[in-house]
């Protein structure tokens, strides 16, 4: 955890940024490299009959760790993005419980 969903991007472009992006999302988390998922669905996106071009899209699915932390991970993501030339990004974060996430079959609360 955290388990990063992209959209809008490509698999060459996510390869390309992978290894140095989770090494500054960890140093911003304070966990290791080891913790993060990457994750590049394929997609269709469809507006008014027609198949369009997908914009870049994040979804962060994480425990929660504060606003400067949040700030701080969208902003890293958004940079990395942003470096190949899309006008925009946009980040959102899914905030799952503790007490509701398991790991075979023993929930995360303490």
């Amino acid at each position: 955890m955290p388990h990063i969903v992209f959209r809008g991007i490509t698999t060459e472009q996510l390869k390309s940024i992978s290894k140095p992006l989770v090494e500054e999302l960890a140093e911003i988390c304070e966990c290791g490299t080891d913790n993060f998922t990457l994750e590049l669905p394929n997609s269709t996106f469809v507006y008014n009959g027609e198949e369009i071009e997908a914009f870049p899209l994040i979804e962060v699915k994480w425990f929660e760790r504060g606003q400067e932390i949040r700030d701080r991970f969208a902003g890293a993501l958004t940079t990395y993005i942003m470096d190949f030339d899309l006008p925009e990004v946009e980040v959102v974060f899914t905030v799952f419980s503790e007490p509701a996430y398991y790991i075979n079959g023993k929930h995360c609360a303490e």
